[in-house]
C-alpha cells in the first residue's frame, strides 16, 4: 500500500477571474501561519486556472461539503476551462468582495485570498497567499477525498465473472455456462465428467 494514501485530503472549488470566471476541483491546501493569516495551495499548471492567478494574483476557495453532489465536482472538475465556461448554466455561486465568484451550494464556507509567494513545483505551481476574507456559510461537515470516494463518486459496475470448464486431462477450455451434459473434448475425447467449472 502507498503510504502516501494515508495522508487525509480535502476536496474544494478554486475560482478565479480574467476576462472570464472560471474554476477547477483541487485537493491540495492547508493554512501555514496563523498570523499573518496565509494559505497554500498547489495547482497543476495545465489547469486555466492557474494561469489566471498568475495574471491577476487572487482566487477564491469554496470548501465542499458532505451535500455536494458529483454534478458539482464533474462541472469543475473534468473539463478544462480553456475551452469550456463553466458558469455557463450554472447559478450556484455568488461573487465574493474580491470580484470572483464561490460556490454557493454544496460548500459550507470560502476563502478569499491575496499571493504573496509562487513556486514552481514542476507540474505545479504551490501558491502562498494571504486571507483577504473568510466565510462560513453553514455548518455541514466538509468532505475528504476518502468521503467522496466512498459516497459521491459514481461506483463502476465491477466486471461479470466468466465462467469456463476447463478438462482435467488435457486442459481444453470450454467458454459458457453450463457446459452441455452430453458435450465430449474436442481434443482428447473425454466426456463432460471430466471437466472441471471455474470463475475468471
Amino acid at each position: 500500500m502507498n503510504v502516501m494514501f494515508n495522508i487525509s485530503y480535502g476536496l474544494y472549488i478554486l475560482t478565479a477571474k480574467t476576462d472570464k470566471a472560471n474554476g477547477c476541483v483541487i485537493n491540495a491546501l492547508s493554512q501555514v501561519t496563523s498570523t499573518p493569516n496565509r494559505i497554500m495551495i498547489a495547482v497543476n499548471k495545465d489547469n486555466f486556472t492557474a494561469g489566471q492567478i498568475l495574471e491577476t494574483k487572487k482566487f477564491n476557495i469554496s470548501i465542499l461539503d458532505e451535500e455536494a453532489d458529483f454534478e458539482l465536482i464533474k462541472r469543475f472538475g473534468f473539463a478544462s476551462g480553456k475551452n469550456t465556461n463553466k458558469f455557463d448554466d450554472f447559478s450556484d455561486y455568488e461573487i465574493a468582495k474580491n470580484g470572483i465568484p464561490y460556490i454557493a451550494k454544496g460548500t459550507n464556507s470560502y476563502i478569499s485570498a491575496e499571493v504573496v509567494e509562487i513556486i514552481d513545483l514542476g507540474t505545479h505551481y504551490e501558491f502562498l497567499a494571504e486571507v483577504t476574507e473568510e466565510v462560513s456559510l453553514n455548518d455541514v461537515p466538509s468532505i475528504t477525498y476518502a468521503y467522496y470516494q466512498e459516497n459521491i463518486k459514481p461506483k463502476t459496475a465491477s466486471p461479470q465473472k466468466k465462467v469456463v470448464y476447463i478438462c482435467s486431462v488435457c486442459g481444453y477450455v470450454y467458454e459458457g455456462d453450463p457446459l452441455p451434459k452430453d458435450f465430449v473434448c474436442p481434443w482428447c475425447l473425454h466426456d463432460a465428467t471430466y471437466f472441471v467449472k471455474k470463475e475468471t
